[in-house]
């Protein structure tokens, strides 16, 4: 069957209809791609290598004369694999710049029947447009509140009432703190973190109210995109505070559960600022089950730690909202009444 060129406009629809291919090796799959993406590499890295290395000292035609060499032997393994993970024979192909990897592929392919639509430009095009979607302007509503406010559980809910939330630390797997990455998936890359925002970001609008939760610039290893953070820091933020048993209630919901080995190795990274005696209490409550007793040590260092990372942010533009002791659905109604006043209708 015959290869169709598609644009990126042409992309945001037909990946709804069928795979998309990574034709790119699997280190420049793991940097960074686009979601949802399967690998399927033309070159591995080290022949990538070989055959980039021979590019640079003696041309294009040495290289591609290389490349076939390398690859040539496995054409046949790669129509197999396509053909046992693909049976519809339908798919979107892309490489680096939409060029000799992904051609090379399309050509394999469509030789065993499959119907190419391959992407003009390849990931370069795709990650330009997800480099500019994460740094556009927009109309931010910060999310903010002491450890254990339940930050979190509040956008969710108000993304079921169909507000427009983005979920930052979901997307970087990280809760944020020393005890962040535990029980979660290993974190993407900060190119990859790019390219899932922008993809929530695009199908959102940005001329309305956008929720996210209070954050650093880092996530974990994650760093937010500078434009993005700036707007964060300068857009009104709402600061929910709630009382000391309700926060130690909902850490220890979303903590005591997780293996006792993981919460000292999160403990211990914060011996520096906890110092010597607070660490070896707050680790002998964790082995004694004494959940209360640790999570309401570290809250000394974490409420510190708010407390200067609130001065960051506009004093005429931060609403302080007391959410103690409410129902769910209370506590989204003030929720939504704040948006209404800081943003409008």
């Amino acid at each position: 069957m015959a290869e169709t060129m598609i644009s990126l406009d042409d992309f945001w629809t037909l990946r709804k209809q069928m795979p998309i291919i990574d034709a790119r090796s699997e280190g420049e799959f793991a940097q960074s791609h686009i979601p949802e993406a399967i690998n399927l590499s033309i070159l591995n890295n080290q022949e990538r290598i070989e055959v980039g290395t021979l590019y640079k000292q003696k041309g294009p035609e040495h290289a591609v004369l290389k490349g076939f060499e390398l690859v040539g032997p496995r054409f046949h393994q790669i129509q197999k694999e396509a053909l046992s993970g693909f049976p519809e024979k339908k798919i979107i192909v892309y490489c680096w710049r939409g060029g000799m990897r992904s051609q090379i592929l399309s050509w394999l392919l469509e030789m065993v029947g499959f119907e190419i639509f391959r992407l003009k430009g390849g990931y370069k095009t795709y990650r330009n447009f997800t480099f500019e979607e994460v740094r556009k302007d927009l109309r931010l509503l910060v999310l903010g509140g002491k450890t254990g406010v339940g930050k979190t559980q509040l956008l969710k809910a108000l993304a079921q009432n169909g507000e427009q939330v983005v979920d930052l630390e979901g997307m970087a797997n990280h809760r944020g703190s020393s005890f962040g990455s535990i029980g979660l998936p290993p974190q993407p890359s900060v190119e990859q973190f790019e390219n899932l925002l922008a993809e929530k970001l695009r199908t959102l609008d940005a001329n309305q109210p956008i929720w996210v939760e209070n954050e650093s610039r880092k996530i974990g290893r994650v760093i937010l995109p500078d434009r993005f953070f700036e707007q964060m820091i300068h857009s009104p933020f709402i600061d929910i505070q709630k009382s000391e048993t309700e926060r130690i209630q909902h850490i220890q919901e979303e903590y005591a559960i997780l293996p006792k080995a993981e919460l000292i190795q999160a403990v211990k990274r914060l011996q520096k600022r906890l110092g010597g005696l607070r660490t070896q209490e707050a680790i002998a409550d964790i082995e004694a089950k004494n959940h209360p007793s640790w999570i309401r040590n570290l809250l000394l260092y974490y409420d510190k730690t708010y407390d200067f990372d609130l001065e960051r942010h506009e004093e005429g533009k931060t609403k302080h909202l007391d959410l103690s002791h409410l129902s769910l659905e209370d506590q989204l109604h003030q929720l939504l009444q704040a948006k209404h006043q800081l943003y409008g209708n």
